[in-house]
């Protein structure tokens, strides 16, 4: 039922936002280049979700773009929708008098759209229709490696300088481009770190996805190691299994390529970095999420082994835990590493200026880095792409943090 009103919510506003089109040209061929388009894009998107269902009902790579090249025609739709829409409402009354007014000859029921408004809505329209496309297309592999220096007064003095790379999100089972990964990965061997940290979503939902990756991920490389905690997605939970032996075997599968790869994977346990007799706690807890996400997350099972004045540094994927969780538990944990939220793999962002996106209004701290009571997070924007094939304004992100001993004041 909800596909109905889906189909028919669309073509209305397909309609709709063609009479922008007719009231600026009279070419029948642009009409035609318009209904040709919506309909591969809706016929596209029907065939792939609703007729071409697939195994275990995953998304796959067909799929994810059917989805993708629907929001980028229903987005612009959408602007047409609020931009004529105003402009109908301010004018309705005044065709409704006239109508009584016996003036229907002279000025029409609805009065004749202004050219000048449609032109405004199409040129607005246009802006997320080729963001959308470009995201599709380009963004999504625009990687962006992000420099933060931190401080910290309690700093183990062997680590003042230390380096980690935070990657999160891979996702690797919406790849589409071996060059690009290829790229991706050389690039954050460039940065030299001293550890690089994964804090999850390895891939989308099977094991299998990472198989024809793991000659590529396994060249990253660190002095320290390479560590890493599980995200949502590993689980299989979005997935229909035949039995719930077959998915805890995909993630025994899961943990053994992580193994394969280099990393160490840390579940609800810790691991000491170890440097000139000084040492820093490096904690991992499984997927914690706010809502319906996986509860697997155990603090205090994770920290067993650690003592409360360890420098602490938590790898925790989702960064509701750290809001709901962490900040306020009895030990300090000095730095949290978190994903998730891939900035939505869409938003606004110009540096010292601005920083938006719609997943602000689901997750307060959702990208960057944030301090509360003394404690940092760094929410990773995400390395891969997930749902929608691409990123527009949130780009793919390599963090480099650097360690430094003392205050930032100084």
């Amino acid at each position: 039922m909800r596909w109905v009103l889906f189909f028919i919510l669309y073509i209305l506003l397909d309609w709709y936002s063609f009479q922008a089109f007719k009231s600026i040209t009279k070419q029948r061929f642009i009409y035609w280049v318009y209904w040709i388009l919506s309909a591969l894009v809706l016929g596209n998107f029907i065939y792939e979700m609703i007729l071409n269902p697939s195994h275990l009902k995953v998304l796959t790579h067909a799929k994810s773009y059917a989805l993708g090249f629907l929001l980028a025609v229903l987005a612009p739709k959408l602007i047409l929708l609020v931009v004529l829409g105003f402009e109908d409402l301010t004018r309705f009354p005044q065709g409704v008098y006239r109508y009584f007014k016996k003036e229907k000859q002279e000025f029409g029921y609805f009065p004749e759209r202004r050219a000048f408004i449609s032109k405004l809505a199409i040129g607005i329209a246009a802006i997320p229709f080729a963001g959308l496309l470009y995201g599709m297309f380009k963004g999504k592999y625009d990687f962006r490696v992000l420099k933060y220096t931190l401080h910290f007064e309690d700093l183990p003095a062997a680590f003042d300088g230390y380096r980690i790379t935070q990657i999160s999100d891979i996702h690797s089972g919406s790849f589409d481009n071996r060059e690009k990964i290829e790229y991706a990965v050389d690039l954050i061997n460039e940065q030299a770190s001293d550890a690089i940290l994964f804090t999850g979503d390895m891939v989308n939902n099977l094991a299998s996805e990472m198989l024809p990756w793991t000659e590529t991920f396994s060249r990253l490389k660190a002095k320290d190691g390479k560590f890493s905690v599980l995200g949502n997605h590993d689980y299989g939970d979005y997935v229909e299994w035949d039995s719930e032996a077959d998915k805890e075997q995909n993630l025994d599968e899961l943990k053994a390529i992580q193994k394969q790869i280099g990393f160490d994977l840390i579940l609800n346990d810790s691991r000491f970095l170890e440097k000139d007799g000084e040492r820093i706690a490096l904690v991992g807890v499984e997927n914690w999420g706010r809502g319906h996400f996986k509860k697997a997350g155990d603090l205090k099972q994770a920290a067993s082994k650690i003592e409360p004045n360890d420098f602490k540094i938590l790898m925790s994927h989702d960064p509701s835990h750290w809001e709901d969780r962490v900040i306020d538990d009895a030990y300090h944990y000095h730095l949290t590493l978190s994903g998730h939220t891939h900035g939505m793999q869409f938003g606004i962002e110009i540096p010292g200026w601005i920083k938006w996106s719609p997943i602000k209004w689901r997750y307060k701290y959702w990208a960057g880095v944030y301090k509360e009571k003394g404690q940092l997070i760094n929410v990773n924007r995400g390395f891969g792409f997930l749902g929608y094939p691409g990123r527009v304004g949130i780009w793919p992100e390599i963090t480099v943090i650097e360690l430094k001993k003392g205050s930032e004041d100084a």
